[in-house]
């Protein structure tokens, strides 16, 4: 349905393009959530101003719009998604506000992992992945926060961000032609700064002794990390982090962290901690701090950009599975 949609809007977009809001104002544009709304500011600078629906800290799977949503998304020039079945809301919220603004889909162009059944045996997936909880999890129908066939989280490879940069530069320059130069330039020092990020990503991992390169998480958002980078991600929960894990998920990672003599395992800042905790209480692991996977935080984390999530999560990773 948020691909008919997007396809649909997109085709509007193109017929008629989006102006500039009047009288000299910034492009308003809708980002879903706070790491893509991070990429668009960048990518914008001065000309645009981005509001997030969902906040920082705040976990997208779990998103409710308030009516108050309905009117920002309605006032929107431009709406940037994340896609891939990740904002399963959204296109409910778009016909609420009456909203003719474009929703461009920021993944547009990557190669996105596949998720599949695997009936509650661990298994890899990618390079290196490997998942210790059914994949057939069920999610809240309430929320309708079931991602389909595609895992969402291609934002935790740092060369797809390179794309959504990208695809946000060409629909700003759609939306406000006279920015062109301005957004053009934006993006050009934008991507040299992730490409400047993702050797630092692979140099630093590669420092990392192979058999130390395991990590248990909460939920299972490290897919593109794990096979950009070359880490295998175990996770207590599905794709969607409000999914529940039964005891024999638990018992499972538990085994596999015994099995593997994984050193740490690590919290996330936008999940619940117990289970997590409680597998290292039982295993003897150390929990080796919090990564941020679905959202940055406000200005005062350690996490308020992209790159700084991705900086933080690496100093994080590296400090856990070299000591």
């Amino acid at each position: 349905m948020l691909a008919r949609f997007a396809i649909a809007a997109l085709a509007v977009f193109a017929s008629f393009g989006v102006a500039a809001a009047q009288d000299g104002g910034k492009v308003k544009v809708v980002a879903s959530f706070s790491i893509i709304a991070d990429v668009v500011r960048h990518v914008g600078g001065e000309r645009v101003a981005v509001t997030s629906l969902v906040a920082p800290n705040a976990d997208a799977h779990v998103f409710s719009p308030a009516p108050a949503d309905a009117r920002i998304v309605g006032e929107a020039d431009l709406i940037v998604v994340n896609g891939l079945g990740f904002e399963g809301w959204l296109d409910r919220l778009v016909k609420a506000s009456g909203s003719k603004a474009p929703v461009v889909i920021a993944t547009r162009g990557i190669k996105a992992i596949k998720t599949e059944e695997d009936h509650g045996h661990g298994h890899k997936h990618g390079h290196g992945h490997q998942h210790g909880h059914k994949h057939g999890h069920k999610k809240s129908s309430k929320h309708d926060h079931d991602h389909g066939p595609s895992d969402p989280h291609a934002w935790q490879s740092v060369r797809n961000v390179m794309v959504y940069a990208t695809n946000v530069r060409d629909a700003l320059i759609a939306a406000d032609p006279d920015g062109k130069d301005a957004y053009e330039a934006n993006a050009r020092a934008y991507l040299g700064d992730l490409e400047a990020l993702d050797r630092e990503v692979r140099d630093a991992i590669a420092k990392i002794p192979e058999d130390a390169r395991r990590v248990v998480t909460n939920h299972d958002a490290f897919a593109y990390f794990a096979a950009e980078y070359g880490l295998q991600f175990m996770a207590v929960h599905g794709l969607a982090s409000e999914a529940q894990a039964s005891a024999k998920d638990v018992a499972r990672i538990i085994a596999q962290v015994r099995k593997h003599k994984i050193r740490a395992v690590f919290l996330e800042n936008i999940s619940d901690e117990r289970q997590v905790r409680r597998i290292a209480k039982e295993t003897g692991a150390r929990i080796g701090g919090t990564l941020y996977s679905d959202a940055l935080t406000g200005r005062d984390g350690p996490a308020p950009t992209y790159i700084d999530m991705i900086r933080h999560n690496l100093r994080t990773l590296q400090s856990a599975l070299m000591s």
